[in-house]
């Protein structure tokens, strides 16, 4: 069994993805971040990034105690791993679905989640940081959709956690004021 800390948020949604798309056996622990629950104690033992999602697994490979994974990208992997599922064996394909998935932690999902906060949470509008992260995001979708030219999935053939990582945080592209219409080999995915 699984148990999933979660909130609906793009990278709350790239866990239940993989839960839902293998039929496995989890619960969800919902931590609302409106309320503050991520600087919880009990959360903070495990995920001491004060960030959702974060599992712990209570049927671990090895039959041993269990094991809490935080940060999206970690759990998706150990998932992967877990598995056998969604993390393509060979060192070619395994290089291709981590790079992509790195691509989506270390900057589809910061620029667009600065991109929300900026366009949408701010108390503030800053029109350079609005401008800064929608032109970011805009290149980041850029990218991902040159990949598509001419692969049917991000690591190449074969669909894998590098696609379900990326998927969350393009489904909201109107809000992070984007036009699917220059992005033709991944508007149709959405």
């Amino acid at each position: 069994m699984i148990e999933l800390y979660y909130w609906p948020t793009p990278n709350g949604h790239k866990i239940t993805m993989f839960l839902e798309e293998l039929g496995l056996d989890y619960s969800i622990r919902p931590v609302n971040i409106s309320s503050g629950d991520q600087f919880k104690q009990e959360f903070l033992a495990f995920s001491p990034n004060n960030r959702m999602p974060a599992i712990i697994d209570r049927a671990p490979v090895d039959a041993g105690e269990a094991i809490t994974v935080f940060e999206s990208g970690a759990i998706l992997l150990y998932l992967a791993e877990k598995t056998g599922r969604f993390l393509l064996i060979d060192v070619r394909g395994r290089k291709a679905v981590t790079e992509w998935l790195f691509w989506q932690v270390g900057g589809l999902g910061p620029m667009a989640g600065q991109n929300h906060h900026f366009g949408s949470y701010a108390p503030e509008k800053i029109p350079y940081a609005i401008k800064r992260y929608v032109n970011e995001t805009n290149r980041l979708y850029g990218v991902m959709d040159r990949r598509l030219t001419d692969h049917p999935y991000l690591a190449g053939e074969d669909y894998s956690i590098a696609d379900m990582t990326a998927y969350p945080w393009v489904v909201p592209w109107q809000r992070q004021q984007q036009n699917l219409e220059n992005f033709v080999n991944f508007a149709t995915l959405i």
